[in-house]
């Protein structure tokens, strides 16, 4: 018989000569097999009266199968013909046992390999459970089907993650040009600055050389006359002298008389040069230390990549407001998502640190600092086993975020905040800074680094830093 076993021949042959049935007989277990064969399998050493395939006791006498017999012996005439082969099955090799060249039959759980019925009984998977191989088959295809589950699942995370990468880079975009649009202003008001200094400077400087110039002229103009005066003095000296005789006796106390007056000996004025030691002593310090007064300086400065996407940041990320539209912003780990904070760009574990916050009519806001492994993606309140150390106001009252927390009582409201952290003593105090009026103060180790932390929940009013006075000094070595 040609051609590979379909479905009826696999199911019309004996599991033990993976041949069509001859005198098939069933057992109690509804397994079917060859008489011959299964008395030769029961015969064979010291063996227990068990099913070939699923080892169950087999007490009663095998029943003879009628109809299974009938159906093969149909199958066998249907089968001859000039291409018929002599009753042979063809069967592929992979479903045939390499060792025994028997058909693998069983599935053996432990070992996870398709089995023959002879490596069944062999030493190396006697006592191992197996199972035939179309239930296998059935529980493998679970297995898959659940395998293939995780990895689509796997795989829409990874398309997700893709999408989140690429719509950073396209922020990332964003943030490049909006940084340097920001750096080219920032550089354009230094240099305005600088080229208003430098044309007050070249103006300063014209106007001394003109003043100058035109004082030492007025001088020359002084020594010209007297140079005039001088010289027809000396003319009228020699043409007295060239006189003989008592003419000259006669106009010599005239003459002598002229040619003796004082006359002032010329002396340059002091002053009369341009102080270029001025112009150009310590020429970019005295630069600087003007500039100082044009430019601002926040202690604190806002991170963008920490924002929640409903905060609006000012652009020079010193102010921050709550607002009613969420921005299309990425979710990085450092971003605060759904809880409206917003932390400092700086970081501190050690030291003295000071910030003031400008909260002015704002109606909910907390003001504070916030360990780095505070939980960024749930919404917690912020209080110190959440890891934060502030003080926040809401619906009208004050409170410190302790654990439960700390009703405050102030004889005002505060317009500005000012938080001091001292890292070494693991301090966190806050005063009003209009009386310096102290309002709570967290005992508390720095265990790990800390950033400012502020929570804003008001539309009309934002959190403002304020910035330092900053002072350009040279120091002095005694």
């Amino acid at each position: 018989m040609a051609g590979r076993l379909s479905l009826p021949e696999v199911d019309l042959s004996c599991s033990i000569c993976c041949e069509i049935f001859r005198d098939p007989v069933v057992l109690k277990c509804s397994h079917s097999f060859c008489a011959p064969c299964l008395q030769q399998y029961w015969t064979q050493g010291a063996r227990r009266r068990d099913c070939p395939l699923c080892r169950s006791q087999s007490v009663d006498e095998p029943v003879p199968s009628l109809t299974l017999r009938n159906l093969c012996e149909a199958y066998i005439q249907e089968g001859e013909g000039p291409e018929d082969t002599g009753g042979e099955l063809y069967c592929d090799p992979g479903e045939m046992c390499p060792l025994h060249g028997e058909r693998l039959k069983l599935y053996c759980l432990p070992d996870k390999e398709p089995i023959c019925v002879v490596c069944h009984t062999s030493r190396k998977h006697k006592q191992h459970d197996c199972c035939p191989v179309s239930e296998a088959v059935v529980d493998v295809k679970e297995k898959m089907k659940s395998a293939l589950g995780s990895m689509q699942e796997k795989r829409d995370a990874f398309d997700k993650m893709k999408k989140s990468y690429e719509d950073a880079v396209a922020y990332i975009q964003v943030q490049a040009r909006f940084v340097e649009r920001r750096t080219r202003e920032e550089f354009e008001k230094l240099h305005g600055f600088l080229d208003a200094e430098e044309a007050a400077r070249m103006e300063a400087l014209k106007r001394e050389e003109e003043q100058k110039s035109r004082a030492l002229m007025q001088k020359i103009e002084e020594m010209v006359g007297n140079i005039t005066s001088v010289s027809e003095s000396i003319r009228g000296l020699e043409e007295e002298m060239a006189l003989g005789g008592i003419s000259v006796l006669h106009k010599c106390k005239t003459t002598l008389a002229r040619a003796n007056s004082p006359i002032e000996d010329p002396v340059m004025p002091p002053g009369a040069l341009i102080d270029v030691a001025r112009c150009l002593g310590s020429l970019n310090f005295h630069v600087w230390e003007k500039m100082h007064q044009t430019v601002k300086f926040t202690p604190v400065t806002l991170d963008p990549n920490t924002a929640a996407p409903w905060l609006i940041l000012s652009e020079d990320l010193a102010s921050v407001c709550d607002s009613d539209e969420k921005q299309k912003l990425p979710d990085n780990p450092e971003r605060f998502d759904p809880d409206t904070g917003v932390l400092g760009r700086e970081s501190f574990t050690s030291g003295k640190h000071t910030w003031v916050v400008t909260v002015g009519e704002n109606t909910a806001w907390v003001v504070g600092v916030a360990k780095e492994s505070i939980q960024r993606k749930e919404k917690v309140s912020s209080v110190l086993k959440n890891g934060y150390l502030s003080v926040y106001f809401y619906h009208k009252m004050y409170f410190a975020g302790t654990s439960p927390l700390t009703r405050l009582n102030l004889k005002r409201n505060p317009q500005r905040i000012r938080v001091q952290l001292d890292c070494d003593k693991g301090r966190v105090c806050f005063y009003d800074p209009h009386d310096n009026t102290h309002i709570y103060t967290f005992k508390h180790a720095v265990t790990e680094r800390v950033f400012p932390y502020f929570w804003v929940g008001c539309q009309q009013c934002p959190l403002t830093l304020e910035p330092l006075e900053v002072s350009v000094k040279a120091v002095e070595y005694f």
